[in-house]
Order: C-alpha cells, then structure tokens, then sequence
C-alpha cells in the first residue's frame, strides 16, 4: 500500500494520469447510465482527486472512502465538502446510499482474490440505490505481466526529485509491485521503499463475480487508459 509515498501520490501520477479527462469520461458515463445521478461515493478514492473533479466541473455530490488515513486526510483537505471514511472496501458499511459507486484505479485488485471481491461487490450494492451504477477500473489480467518486468519514473519539480523504481515479481495469481523511492528534497536525500500485491483476475472472472453480486455488468475493454472498464447495474 502506499504507506510512504501517499504525500507524492499526485506529484508522480499527475503525469500519468489525465484526471480531468478521466473525470469527464466518468461523468458522460454516469449520464449515460443513470441520468438522475447526483450522489457518488468514490471507493479506494485515494487522495480524493477525482472526487474533487467531479464535484467541482460536474456538480456531483461526492463521498469516499480510502484503507489509508493518509489519503483520507489529503482527499478531506482538496475536497471539504466530501465526507471521506477510512474502511476497508470488502467491509464497507455506511449509513448513506448512492446513485453512483467508484473503484477506479485498479484498487480491485489490492483485495488479491475473488472471494474478498466478491465480499467488496455484496458491500457495494448495499451502499447503492435500485437505479444505481457501479463502475470499477480492474488491474491487469493474467498472463499480461510478467516476472521480472523493470521501470524508472522520475519527476522534478522546484522543490523536489522523485526516482521509482519498479520490479515485478508474478506468484500464482498475484502480482508482487515493489517501489523503491529515491526523494531529494533542499539538498537532503532519503530512500523509501513499498510492497504492492494485487491479483490477477480474467475478464470472464469479474463479471462471473459481478453476476454473484446480483449486478448486470458489462466490459469496455479500453476504459478510461487502456486498462478496461467495467460498469455495472444492479440485476432486475
């Protein structure tokens, strides 16, 4: 989890991430899908980016919910208005329901397999109104990532130099993402390191587990960045 790198989260995936294109793509599928929506509440919200988007460019009213108290505390500060709870995706209870549910950068996949995902779809329909959606953003497939894969991403900024380095290590189901962290900052530098492991699931996988959920999901294999999407409505 991002457990050392949360205060950097935007610095390295601004340059990633198009998060007003993404927001917008959201928006146009949340209209598309329920056009009354006006409620949302953004699941593994992270620091609270899209959820500011969203409230701020399409005048939604968005909550969230993040396992990191430090997402939570960044994403409360970039959008007051949202009310953001620390919880656990697979146990998620709160009193509020929603017309729009999210989970988007591939956080499904930190809950590594399909019983705790499947836990996490149940969670999400209770937090949904009948004419609800639920959109979630996977992570990679089997067979798409391999062992041993490398990347560097480095940012610079006035203030601050950030290296990441990326190893990957495949076990079974479960991609294994450690991060090593190089930060410079007025002329100190410190190393950091983080531990990912997210699972593996099929296409065919998710919408069997979304099915067992009692929602009607459908795959658009290109999504928001390449990594597909799906949306889903609750079954009739």
């Amino acid at each position: 989890m991002f457990t050392e790198s949360a205060e950097l989260y935007d610095l390295i995936y601004s340059s990633i991430r198009n998060y007003g294109a993404e927001a917008e793509h959201i928006a146009a599928l949340l209209r598309a899908a329920n056009p009354r929506c006006h409620s949302i509440l953004d699941v593994a919200c992270g620091t609270g980016e899209h959820a500011r988007l969203l409230a701020e460019k399409f005048g939604y009213d968005v909550d969230g919910s993040d396992l990191s108290p430090d997402f939570v505390r960044i994403a409360r500060t970039k959008h007051p208005a949202g009310r953001f709870t620390v919880a656990d995706m697979a146990e998620l209870r709160l009193e509020r329901q929603y017309d729009a549910i999210l989970c988007l950068g591939s956080s499904i996949g930190y809950l590594r397999d399909l019983a705790a995902v499947k836990q996490a779809f149940d969670c999400f329909r209770a937090q949904l109104r009948a004419d609800g959606v639920v959109i979630v953003e996977p992570w990679f497939p089997p067979d798409h990532l391999e062992s041993g894969y490398r990347s560097t991403r480095t940012v610079d900024t006035p203030t601050v130099r950030v290296v990441r380095e990326q190893s990957t290590e495949i076990i079974d189901r479960v991609s294994r993402l450690r991060f090593d962290y190089t930060i410079e900052t007025q002329g100190q530098r410190r190393y950091v390191s983080e531990l990912h492991e997210l699972g593996l699931f099929t296409v065919a996988e998710l919408l069997e587990t979304f099915a067992a959920a009692g929602f009607d999901a459908h795959y658009d294999a290109q999504g928001l960045n390449g990594r597909g999407l799906y949306v889903a409505k609750i079954a009739a």
